[in-house]
């Protein structure tokens, strides 16, 4: 049993579990992704580590992502006008990367920033 997506005008509708057959007695466009696949890398499903195995288009399928027929792959939502996707990882960039200091940070789209998440007290 395989993960398939139906795709609809491009989005993903729907995620299922099945075996091969029983998609093609479907109607629609399923195409076949896989849970183990994240970034453009596959990984073990045991270590959650990556495992050289090969990668199913970009990412696994969730509902609402992108399926790109172009370039076959998935690919979430863009978070923000500003970012854009990147190949081979399949994955959105902001135009500034964010602070690695061990703090958390929140997008700001109007100022093209970072903001630090200061914790509620």
């Amino acid at each position: 049993m395989s993960h398939y997506a139906k795709v609809e005008n491009g989005i993903v509708t729907e995620v299922i579990v099945a075996d091969a057959y029983f998609v093609t007695t479907l109607p629609g466009q399923y195409i076949q992704t896989s849970y183990n696949t994240r970034g453009g890398v596959h990984y073990s499903s045991d270590t959650n580590q990556p495992d050289g195995g090969m990668p199913v288009r970009g990412n696994y399928a969730g509902i609402g992502y992108i399926y790109d027929s172009k370039n076959d792959v998935f690919y979430p939502p863009q978070p923000f006008p500003s970012w854009t996707i990147s190949a081979p990882n399949w994955t959105w960039t902001p135009p500034v990367a964010m602070p690695v200091d061990g703090k958390m940070y929140a997008w700001d789209e109007d100022k093209k920033q970072w903001n630090e998440v200061l914790p509620q007290v």
